[in-house]
């Protein structure tokens, strides 16, 4: 019972991050008002917002108008659902397994927000960085000094990139890389830059080959960031594991 109440949690999440990703960026509350038909306005009922319901109910449609729901609305809540129940098999019911559950949720927000609208709101990165270097002192398996490194290896790596290349990096994309320094250590960082940049050529070289990009177009860093920061939250023991092994 325990999985299923952590996976209804994090259906419920991913609801919440639906309306964070949709909204903030417009500058609108993600308070209120409730949710409503995007073409009429007509609130929902507090029964239709229960994650996935609303969506298989009417088979994919507002039920007022009729209009076709994107399809993401419910993948972010069923992936942020299987994302928690897998970090409750990896963790249990721990702090540590809380505070993964708002970094992963916090890397969801900021990918599609980059996304959508090429931006990582500071909002989302500057605080992150502040509790990730207060979790280190108490909650987070590395100590505090490994957190540093990684948020300073981690922004002046990308700052220094930010540099060179004249705006090859965005001031959003060196916050978001430092604060992932801070809960993942320069270790994390580390991983996290070098696994976003080959997910980054891959997803840029698919773009080019269907011609949806051009070689000269920019293609948003925060979303490969923070596939590269989850899988580390993963899988990383297991990975530094197989590199190290793999020198000796």
């Amino acid at each position: 019972m325990v999985e299923v109440i952590v996976f209804a949690f994090g259906l419920m999440i991913g609801s919440i991050c639906n309306g964070v990703i949709a909204r903030l960026p417009a500058g609108k509350s993600i308070v209120t008002p409730g949710s409503r038909c995007r073409s009429r306005g007509n609130p929902v009922c507090p029964w239709a917002n229960i994650p996935l319901l609303r969506y298989f109910l009417w088979r994919g449609r507002c039920r007022f108008c009729r209009e076709p729901i994107s399809v993401r609305y419910p993948a972010i809540d069923l992936i942020l659902g299987s994302a928690f129940t897998l970090l409750y098999f990896k963790f249990g019911l721990t702090l540590l397994f809380v505070v993964y559950i708002f970094v992963i949720s916090n890397l969801m927000v900021v990918a599609l927000i980059d996304f959508d609208h090429k931006i990582i709101p500071n909002i989302f990165t500057l605080p992150g960085i502040a509790i990730g270097l207060s979790l280190s002192i108490w909650t987070l398996p590395i100590p505090p000094v490994a957190s540093l490194l990684g948020l300073l290896i981690g922004g002046l790596f990308f700052y220094l990139i930010a540099v060179i290349s004249k705006g090859g990096i965005g001031g959003g994309d060196i916050k978001l890389i430092a604060m992932i320094g801070t809960f993942l250590g320069w270790q994390g960082a580390i991983f996290t830059i070098f696994s976003g940049a080959l997910l980054q050529s891959l997803v840029g070289i698919i773009l080019i080959l269907r011609g949806k990009k051009g070689r000269k177009d920019k293609v948003p860093f925060g979303p490969s960031l923070s596939c590269g920061a989850t899988l580390f939250i993963f899988y990383g023991d297991t990975l530094l594991r197989w590199y190290v092994n793999l020198l000796s």
